[in-house]
């Protein structure tokens, strides 16, 4: 079988920022809150350290996008941002490359994004959550609806034509109509994209231990579907699980992430997947990680190294990542993805869901991709895989 090319792998860059206002109830990131321990100056000298480092693992590949995630990253300074993405242009090629800040209202103010947006970002993602103010309270959020609603007119002011919102459902003693009511909220303001996911409780959160009343089981279906309804009349496509977009604006960077596409990880907790070839010629998948707490991860990028750990992935590990990630796409994964991005014979995935019925999965010559009703039940479909 003829090996495939590396640098045909798609790559990307996600630069974690973990600090935050105030921590939310409901959140299992590695956030922290902003305390006299926050230095940004020497957390970005580690972020360009660190980013030169992994580098050296993947030089002469063009960045297709790059992501700034949190915490918050909007509490940076827009000399920060514009230093780390400065940097990044130095070491790789950049070609309509699509980057990402997300954003929470209560850290807008109009300068600033229209800062943000001269150091080159090109597309916000605002965590809203939601719009109705008795949830945003229970939730933690620090900002209200009227916030809300001017942090998208500020990106929007700022020049940002690419926004996606985040929004949330499942949430305690949330009605239908109220979750209805914020997603035609949030398509009023025509913006391309649009998440919507529902609240989980994650172990090693406030919500763990103090776990709120969530609706019932049948009401959060019904909840989701009158929701799915209003973004698909509103010309909302559903593309993943829970993102929505309008035509041709889906999120580049996480599509990268779904389609098993290679990504640098770079700050505190940062995880990273990186495919090379061994001396045998063929592909070699690594995964790599970051000291995942702030100080920490400062001290030893710049005295040492960034790097907490890593793992080579065997087979069983790569055709599992692989499908955990590809069947939460609307439209699943090629046979020519499957091939380039781990060097492995389509025929391998017939064999890994040779027992998962065909009422939930389905799979050719050419694609592999769960039916609609799998896709409606993912979860029992990656249950089934687990047991294989």
């Amino acid at each position: 079988m003829q090996q495939p090319t590396i640098n045909t792998i798609p790559l990307s860059l996600y630069v974690h920022i973990p600090w935050c206002v105030k921590k939310c109830p409901y959140c299992d990131f590695n956030s922290h809150e902003k305390n006299n321990s926050f230095d940004e100056e020497k957390y970005v000298q580690a972020l360009l350290l660190d980013l030169d480092e992994e580098h050296g693992r993947c030089q002469n590949r063009t960045l297709n996008s790059i992501f700034f995630g949190g915490g918050t990253p909007s509490l940076f300074s827009a000399d920060s941002i514009q230093r780390i993405i400065d940097h990044a242009k130095k070491l790789f090629n950049f070609q309509d490359i699509e980057i990402t800040l997300e954003a929470n209202p209560g850290t807008f103010e109009q300068e600033k994004f229209n800062a943000f947006n001269n150091a080159g970002v090109n597309r916000l993602s605002i965590g809203i959550q939601s719009f109705n103010e008795s949830h945003l309270k229970t939730l933690g959020r620090i900002h209200d609806k009227q916030q809300a609603l001017t942090a998208i007119d500020t990106a929007k002011n700022a020049g940002f034509k690419n926004i996606n919102l985040d929004l949330m459902f499942g949430l305690p003693q949330q009605t239908i109509k109220q979750a209805s009511d914020d997603i035609i909220t949030a398509c009023e303001f025509d913006v391309p994209h649009i998440s919507h996911y529902q609240l989980t409780i994650e172990e090693n959160t406030y919500f763990y231990k103090h776990t709120p009343v969530l609706p019932e089981s049948d009401l959060i279906w019904e909840m989701q579907t009158q929701c799915q309804n209003i973004l698909a009349e509103n010309k909302y496509h559903q593309y993943e699980i829970s993102a929505y977009s309008q035509a041709y604006k889906n999120s580049r960077h996480n599509l990268n992430y779904w389609s098993f596409g290679d990504y640098i990880g770079i700050g505190a907790g940062a995880h990273g997947k990186i495919t090379q070839r061994d001396t045998a010629g063929l592909l070699q998948i690594n995964r790599r990680w970051k000291h995942r707490q702030p100080q920490q991860y400062i001290k030893n990028t710049l005295e040492n190294n960034a790097l907490s750990g890593s793992q080579k992935l065997d087979q069983k590990d790569i055709v599992f990542e692989f499908l955990l990630n590809a069947l939460r796409l609307k439209n699943g994964s090629d046979a020519d993805t499957f091939k380039n991005t781990t060097g492995l014979d389509f025929e391998i995935l017939k064999q890994t869901t040779k027992n998962i019925s065909p009422d939930l999965l389905s799979i050719n010559k050419e694609r592999i991709a769960t039916t609609d009703q799998g896709f409606l039940f993912l979860n029992k479909v990656l249950e089934d895989l687990l047991e294989e």
